[in-house]
């Protein structure tokens, strides 16, 4: 039988020690270790991205959205003798005056076009003729409503039709949603291969060295120090692997919001800063889960090996 003492020096109590190097105990499977490590940190990468693009997808979505509640327009038609600029400065001076409201302007002829261009061309919007319109900014805390607007623009004896976007807020909610539940679907998805790599990997390193851990046992190792061996060494992997994912995430979405500005690279997808914050653990998350998965395996491990002594 082979001793103690040959594998790790006098005495149990140096087994934790004596296995820090790793000399001869869990030979290192250089290749094999490496492809690991690229998954895990492809696997990071991508799960830290799909987790800040879920949060920016939410955060896009409720921002469209109180922009549209706080939003209406109105559009006025002016009566017989009475030209649109001045039916237009009317109702604004009426709206103004509403409960709710906190700011209502007419839009003169060059704003309209200006919105307009893009979509028409230069050539079609001279002779093309426009609505007179109102913008309405509303209260964020008691926002009046456009029955409450249309009331005040009939007493006013204006003929004006209201727009409070609710058609419009209905459908942009429903695709930030959309979005929102795509990039958390990706997260989750990603965060679940991830997951299943490490354990997968940790499995089979394990299972390939069951003849390490039938020579540690049978020289006197307890099943915790032989546990706490590839515990240790997958840990570690999957702490750095995710380290290098996570920091590579972490730049690139750290470049996309200093060239962006304060909205991030596009308002559609706004980052913050606090998103960038968020991804600190996941090296962390790898590192547990590598953990759990080589003592799981280690104990199942050893389970056999006593069970073929037993009946051997």
């Amino acid at each position: 039988m082979i001793r103690w003492s040959t594998l790790f020096g006098p005495g149990p109590a140096r087994v934790r020690k004596a296995a820090r190097p790793e000399s001869g105990l869990l030979p290192r499977d250089a290749a094999g270790e490496r492809w690991l490590a690229a998954v895990i940190a492809v696997l990071c990468f991508l799960a830290s991205l799909a987790a800040v693009g879920a949060l920016a997808a939410d955060r896009a979505a409720s921002g469209w959205a109180r922009e549209l509640r706080g939003e209406a327009t109105v559009q006025v038609r002016p009566r017989v003798g009475e030209s649109g600029d001045t039916a237009a400065a009317r109702a604004a001076e009426t709206l103004a005056g509403v409960n709710g409201v906190s700011e209502a302007a007419a839009m003169d002829r060059a704003t309209a076009e200006k919105l307009l261009r893009p979509w028409m061309g230069e050539a079609v919007l001279d002779e093309l003729p426009l609505p007179f319109l109102v913008t309405v900014r509303l209260d964020p805390d008691a926002p009046a409503s456009a029955l409450t607007l249309g009331r005040a623009l009939a007493e006013a004896g204006l003929d004006a039709t209201v727009d409070d976007h609710s058609l419009w807020r209905g459908e942009v909610e429903r695709s930030a949603m959309l979005i929102t539940i795509l990039a958390l679907a990706a997260f989750l998805t990603t965060a679940f291969a991830a997951g299943a790599a490490i354990i997968y990997a940790v499995r089979a390193g394990i299972q390939a060295r069951r003849s390490v851990i039938e020579t540690l046992s049978l020289s006197g190792a307890t099943d915790a120090a032989i546990g706490w061996l590839f515990q240790r060494r997958y840990a570690l992997l999957a702490l750095a692997a995710g380290a290098a994912g996570s920091a590579a995430a972490i730049a690139l979405l750290t470049l996309l919001r200093a060239l962006g500005g304060s909205q991030g690279l596009t308002p559609a997808l706004p980052v913050a800063w606090t998103d960038i914050l968020m991804l600190s653990p996941c090296p962390l998350v790898a590192a547990t889960v590598a953990l759990a998965a080589a003592h799981l395996s280690a104990r199942r491990e050893l389970a056999r090996l006593g069970a073929s002594q037993v009946g051997g």
